[in-house]
């Protein structure tokens, strides 16, 4: 099985579990910040459902409807956690504001309190673990549910010290305000989550990965590369696609312009730690290229060279020569 399909099964089997912990822990106490919690949970068992069909659609091979494969649906799937997850925070938000005017007896908390505090444990070590595996894959669908985990554990964490409050104390209506804390925090991090899914969706720049890549040619650049421009990466699931447009000397031939473009493939792939599908727009140079173009012995040189222009994120990314740029 692929270690992400492996990684969001696990995810799933102890969210079930966890689920059923938290709904006893309910039963037991008639505490409404700890069915907070528990509704939560529930929607952890959805979004790992989800989310584990999605990595089973991601892993597939690309097809003739499919050409850049089908890595994108994590961009989705992790929208709709992020949305179910605001959902919950909502939904438990005005519960709790109901139940802090109309107020139920709440009994047995210290074991309510232990019941999550185990769950709060176990969340945490998974969502560790679905957030290296993710970082790892480059999957954005188990980062998103290791992250939302990881929200879980702080908020059981919370839980259980407002629970123990509570009992000490003995101020029962603190219940509805942690609940409410609480779901305040759940919808804003459904919100986090949502926008950077969204981004994903509508293709939105990945400022890092440019730049990482533009720092990877700017230091192995040859000579015959005079400039790199109206550079572009997508990122679909694992895989980066990027266009750009290089500019060399006009009088190369085909083969010869077919190993310069071959010699940047092999030098991005090389130095990722992923599959890049790299397109290259070859342009000829004009005379205006001379003063920066390293070529020594140029036949055609008009003037001389003054100088190197370091490639960076800011020109390499605009749709102009570099002589243009000034």
């Amino acid at each position: 099985m692929h270690p992400k399909k492996k990684a969001i099964l696990v995810a799933l089997c102890v969210s079930i579990v966890l689920m059923l912990a938290k709904f006893a822990a309910y039963f037991i106490t008639n505490s409404n910040a700890i069915l907070t919690d528990a509704a939560e949970s529930i929607v952890n068992v959805m979004a790992s459902s989800f989310a584990f069909y999605s990595i089973y659609l991601a892993t597939l091979p690309k097809d003739e409807n499919h050409p850049y494969g089908h890595g994108k649906v994590e961009f989705f799937s992790a929208f709709v956690e992020g949305v179910l997850i605001g959902l919950a925070g909502i939904i438990i938000i005005f519960k709790s504001a109901h139940d802090l005017i109309f107020p139920t007896e709440i009994k047995q908390l210290f074991e309510g309190a232990m019941i999550i505090g185990a769950t709060g444990i176990v969340n945490l070590l998974a969502g560790y673990f679905l957030i290296n595996t993710g970082k790892k894959h480059h999957s954005l669908t188990l980062e998103a549910d290791g992250k939302h985990l990881m929200v879980d554990a702080i908020t059981s964490a919370g839980l259980v010290v407002g629970v123990i409050l509570i009992k000490l104390t003995e101020i029962y209506w603190l219940d509805g305000v942690i609940s409410i804390l609480l779901g305040v925090f759940i919808v804003y991090n459904g919100y986090k989550l949502t926008r950077k899914s969204v981004g994903g969706l509508m293709d939105e720049s990945n400022i890092e990965l440019v730049k990482n890549i533009v720092e990877v040619l700017q230091d192995n650049r040859e000579e015959p590369w005079i400039d790199v421009h109206n550079l572009r990466a997508q990122q679909y699931g694992a895989d980066i696609h990027i266009d750009c447009h290089f500019t060399f000397p006009y009088y190369f031939d085909l083969n010869r312009v077919h190993k310069e473009i071959s010699a940047i493939d092999k030098l991005v792939n090389g130095n990722g730690d992923r599959s890049t599908e790299l397109f290259i727009h070859a342009d000829p140079c004009l005379p205006e290229c001379c003063h920066y173009c390293k070529v020594n012995e140029c036949p055609v040189r008009q003037e001389k060279y003054a100088g190197e222009i370091k490639w960076t994120i800011e020109n390499a990314t605009k749709n102009k020569k570099h002589f243009d740029q000034k």
